[in-house]
């Protein structure tokens, strides 16, 4: 019964975040504010996790600080990267001119709750099972491990394409250098590998199992219905685009190919 709670007051902050970010939204005139809630709504969750659940505690606590580790980093950059600025393209090209109240709550409000509630069962389960058995120890340290490579690559990635946009001479040309010569998506790539390495953390006993689509869903986020493929249907008729693209990974990194002569 203990994961009836902790599920259902996740919902309930969920409910209660992603509402005032509607409202703010429509105050502002712009809906590309629930990026920051995004991030907040996993925190909100992971908080209610460690504090309602009834399992490990250590387990509890820890997955509690890697998730608002990264979940407040993330709405932190969303902030200073939607400052000043109108409404983001991609929720432009979802609503198609149709921005009523009841729409933008289902398309965008909505979907993205009902998103982070998903994705997040890996802490609400394991916030309600025992210590982790010894046999799974590895793959919680590996968890641990592939947790801290994606906020590597996100925050980096995130920092490094911050300094090229702020310089002038960089204007109307492709961020190719650092991690995005490794992949054309190294935030992207960071962000799926934090969510796997805290289902590995979070795998407590069989039922664990059972929540590893939603490291599948958040991936599929990430690469298709929001994420790298989308923003790349903006970027093609940028100049210089294709050339950067037939020498970089898309998504998992690797050593860039050589320039074309």
């Amino acid at each position: 019964m203990n994961f009836v709670l902790v599920t259902a007051a996740s919902i309930a902050v969920l409910i209660v975040m992603h509402g005032i970010t509607f409202a703010v939204g429509r105050s502002i005139g712009r809906y590309n504010v629930v990026d920051v809630t995004w991030g907040l709504g996993f925190v909100g969750v992971g908080a209610v996790a460690a504090v309602l659940g009834s399992g490990d505690p250590f387990r509890r606590i820890l997955l509690f600080v890697l998730v608002a580790v990264w979940g407040l980093r993330l709405a932190w950059h969303m902030i200073q990267k939607s400052a000043g600025r109108g409404e983001d393209p991609r929720y432009e090209a979802m609503m198609r001119g149709d921005f009523s109240a009841g729409r933008v709550l289902r398309k965008i409000f909505g979907i993205q709750a009902a998103a982070t509630w998903f994705v997040s069962l890996p802490l609400q389960v394991s916030a309600v099972l025992g210590p982790t058995p010894t046999a799974l120890l590895p793959a919680f340290i590996a968890g641990v491990v592939l947790w801290a490579v994606g906020v590597f690559f996100e925050a980096v990635g995130d920092h490094q394409l911050r300094r090229f946009k702020a310089d002038p001479a960089n204007k109307g040309t492709v961020m190719d250098r650092g991690l995005w010569a490794w992949t054309r998506h190294p935030n992207y790539f960071g962000d799926a590998c934090v969510w796997w390495g805290l289902w590995l953390a979070s795998v407590a006993g069989w039922i664990s199992l059972l929540t590893v689509l939603s490291p599948v869903l958040m991936t599929y986020f990430l690469v298709y219905a929001t994420g790298a493929r989308l923003l790349e249907k903006h970027m093609m008729d940028r100049p210089g685009f294709r050339e950067y693209s037939s020498r970089t990974s898309f998504f998992i990194p690797r050593p860039p190919r050589s320039r074309i002569p």
